[in-house]
């Protein structure tokens, strides 16, 4: 009930964006490779700014 408000850290809401991207790419995988390359590659670089973040 009280961390219903508590505001959300950089760090956390770069490990979501990181695990949508992942996710988009695992599903255009299957359609469209070249689209989920730039997905791969979006989610890598979210990684590397939450890797930075970490040091």
């Amino acid at each position: 009930m009280f961390g219903l408000f508590k505001k959300k850290s950089k760090e956390e809401i770069l490990q979501e964006k990181y695990k949508k991207l992942l996710k988009e790419s695992f599903d255009l995988s299957k359609t469209n490779r070249s689209a989920s390359d730039k997905k791969q590659a979006e989610a890598q670089a979210v990684l590397d700014e939450i890797e930075s973040l970490k040091d």
